[in-house]
């Protein structure tokens, strides 16, 4: 370091990182680069003009909406015969030249929060029920501003009933809608109508999955022709070489071109070459890496995009909700199991020395140590014994269980069939120690056996209740446990969480604890 700072190196033009044999775009023989600008131009024309046709229905059916709800409040009273209208109703009916001022925000409010969760833009890869959920928290969003700004402005003409009522009906028309143009999209689709020629360049094993998941996705509006390979592979579908792109793409009407890689770069810069030429859309698909990077976002940093492999678990909104959820239903659940908790406090003190309260040290997320408590089931000294017993282990793993333990008490075996020795970590969810649902806890002796891989499972908070003990709860392999807590973490949604609860009290009611 000589102490001056180091200029940021020019980023390099498209005509400097060219093959050497291909000419700068606005050299290209035969293909000016005027067209291809009218080309490009005209798709972004025709897709402003669509989605100006999105708003434009939505403004038609927002204002539908108002109206319907303005009518069914007061129009259809006045001429319904009744002749004895409360004031309050004549009042409302009487100003009723203050909605269409706020109909007219209504409808800009709603127009922008659409924008703003892209519904003008909707990929075909988002399922149905997950476009409607975001158009219901569009038209709650605009809702909600609406009511805090005539509560700000102190305006007493607006209704209620009408502002909830137009919102819920917006919301249904607003997601009907778009559901129909789904299934008309789909129907057009299924007839052959509509589809982009795709040619995969590459027959290996990425080109060819991605083949098969474009077959099986008809809806995204695909239709796969072919491939092109360095070699001819036996593959049926291979129709040529990748030298032989540019007649292929014209003898199959190709509009599309995926690119799987890893490909050498003069190979992609070639490809993207031809691409531009036959003006032919061109998507690079990264090399997945034995699936690691299956479903991973990518985003832009500085330009560049790039894949995140691994990231929290579990996003902040999505802890929040979990922590909401779990002091909710603990608080819930130490009140209504106290009488049980109480009864079973009793029979242990009666049925053998020691205390009723079993604490012990388990490990938490991010290898915290805590204390986890249960009703004790087993005799008071069964941590001393647990050592002479691992040789008779019935688990496969770093984990201790034994079908037959001869620690555990008399009134331990009901207690653990019903799981009511368990109820006690309700207090530990109320701490925030565990949640409701995630991995269970191992002691300090069972994790100092993990493996490296073996510590992703801490990535999340311990659960009373998770996936493996509602799938494969008799299941001895700790390789299993292992991919269940895996597909907990990596799946999780709030959804998932309250499945497995609700799988849970079967379990419970058949008296399947250990």
């Amino acid at each position: 370091m000589n102490g001056t700072a180091a200029r940021p190196s020019p980023v390099p033009r498209v005509e400097q990182w060219l093959p050497p044999e291909v000419p700068p775009e606005s050299s290209w023989e035969g293909v000016p680069s005027e067209p291809h600008t009218r080309a490009r131009e005209e798709r972004r024309r025709i897709g402003l003009v669509r989605q100006a046709a999105y708003v434009a229905i939505d403004i038609v059916l927002a204002c539908a909406c108002a109206t319907l709800a303005f009518v069914a409040r007061f129009g259809l009273a006045l001429n319904s015969g009744e002749k004895s209208l409360s004031p309050a109703k004549l009042a409302d009916y009487a100003r009723a030249h203050a909605y269409p001022a706020y109909l007219q925000l209504y409808v800009g409010l709603i127009v922008l929060a659409c924008m703003s969760l892209h519904l003008y833009r909707t990929s075909r890869e988002v399922a149905a029920w997950r476009e409607f959920l975001t158009v219901i928290r569009a038209v709650a969003l605009a809702t909600t501003l609406l009511v805090v700004f005539i509560f700000v402005s102190g305006n007493k003409q607006i209704s209620r009933e009408v502002i909830v009522s137009t919102g819920m009906i917006t919301a249904l028309l607003l997601g009907g809608w778009r559901f129909a143009k789904r299934e008309y999209i789909l129907a057009r689709t299924r007839r052959g109508i509509g589809l982009s020629r795709a040619l995969i360049i590459g027959a290996g094993t990425q080109g060819l999955t991605l083949a098969n998941w474009l077959e099986r996705n008809q809806h995204l509006g695909y239709a796969v022709c072919g491939f092109l390979d360095t070699h001819i592979n036996g593959e049926p579908r291979v129709l040529g070489l990748i030298s032989d792109l540019r007649k292929v793409a014209i003898e199959k009407f190709v509009d599309q071109l995926f690119l799987p890689l890893p490909a050498e770069s003069a190979l992609v810069k070639d490809i993207w070459v031809q691409a531009r030429q036959l003006r032919l859309n061109l998507t690079i698909i990264p090399e997945l890496y034995d699936g690691l990077m299956w479903r991973a976002p990518v985003r832009s940093m500085a330009g560049v995009p790039v894949i995140e492999l691994h990231g929290p678990p579990i996003p902040a909104v999505g802890l929040a909700m979990k922590r909401a959820l779990d002091v909710l239903l603990s608080l819930i659940g130490l009140v209504a199991t106290a009488p049980i908790l109480a009864l079973a406090a009793i029979w242990i003190r009666l049925d053998s020395p020691g205390p009723v309260i079993y604490s012990a040290p388990r490990i938490g997320k991010k290898g915290k140590t805590f204390r986890c408590y249960k009703l004790r089931t087993m005799l008071a000294n069964a941590d001393s014994l647990k050592d002479t017993l691992r040789k008779s282990n019935e688990r496969k793993g770093p984990f201790f269980k034994m079908e037959n333990d001869p620690r555990i008490t008399r009134a331990g075996r009901w207690l653990r069939k019903f799981s009511i020795d368990e109820l006690p970590q309700l207090g530990n969810v109320l701490l925030g120690d565990m949640s409701l649902v995630g991995p269970r806890p191992h002691p300090l002796d069972d994790y100092q056996r993990y493996t490296i891989d073996h510590l992703r499972r801490l990535d999340v908070k311990p659960g009373m209740t998770g996936l493996w003990q509602v799938t494969a709860r008799l299941d001895p392999s700790f390789e299993r446990n292992m991919a269940l807590d895996l597909e907990y973490i990596e799946n999780w949604s709030l959804r998932m969480d309250l499945r497995i609860l609700l799988k849970t009290i079967p379990s419970l009611i058949r008296a399947e604890g250990r």
